[in-house]
């Protein structure tokens, strides 16, 4: 990335899964893009729970979230992004998908004139719509390879762990912005590489990795998620 004429003041950067909204977006996708498809109920519980074990037993985020993007293997990309669009228009609907704490940050941080980034492993039919509503600049995003218009199930760009990191560093060079200058919100362990590219890392939740290094670094915590009992 080269960097723009007129850099940034400010750079904040947002984790989208559970931080800036409250459900798992891939799978809350895959369950409704499967529905759209026709499948049976059970063709998403399969394909969940075999998720779902893997990572139970050890396999990596990398390599479960490629494993998630195999399930979209010759899917319409025009099909995939509508269902995004309908997806998320239901979700919102339900009153209770924004992450409140994490959005009003957000529209500080707009206020203050800030480019705001969505740094996550999910795909654009699922954060497209909350890019547009939410007047997000970058989306930052896992990329499926797309051949004639169809996903062939492959992964061109993950965007988990350290690829989070570097996508981050990127965004400070393209937009001039120093590092005391830039913000990153995030719930989870695996987005320690996003916290450390920026000068003022947010915890969001009580992931203890995350917890420990906002200590020892003077960021600060939101409250995360609720999630039932």
């Amino acid at each position: 990335m080269s960097p723009i004429k007129a850099p940034a003041a400010e750079l904040a950067m947002f984790d989208v899964d559970e931080t800036l909204i409250t459900v798992k977006s891939m799978f809350r996708f895959l369950e409704y893009d499967f529905q759209a498809r026709g499948l049976a109920p059970r063709a998403y519980r399969q394909a969940a729970e075999r998720l779902h074990r893997r990572s139970a037993a050890g396999v990596s985020r990398q390599q479960t979230n490629r494993e998630y993007y195999q399930l979209f293997a010759g899917r319409p990309v025009d099909e995939t992004l509508a269902n995004g669009r309908a997806w998320f228009a239901e979700e919102l609907a339900g009153g209770r998908l924004l992450h409140q704490p994490v959005l009003a940050a957000l529209r500080r941080h707009q206020a203050r004139g800030a480019v705001v980034v969505l740094v996550s492993g999910s795909f654009r039919p699922a954060l497209e719509p909350l890019a547009e509503l939410l007047e997000v600049q970058e989306v930052l995003c896992s990329e499926p390879e797309i051949v004639a218009g169809h996903y062939t199930g492959q992964l061109e760009r993950p965007v988990i762990g350290v690829e989070k990191g570097w996508l981050a560093s990127e965004m400070l060079l393209r937009y001039g912005v120093a590092r005391e200058h830039a913000f990153a919100y995030a719930d989870h362990a695996s987005d320690l590489p996003l916290l450390h590219a920026v000068g003022h890392p947010m915890a969001v939740g009580d992931d203890t990795v995350l917890a420990e290094h906002v200590a020892r670094t003077g960021g600060g915590s939101l409250p995360g998620v609720r999630r039932p009992a």
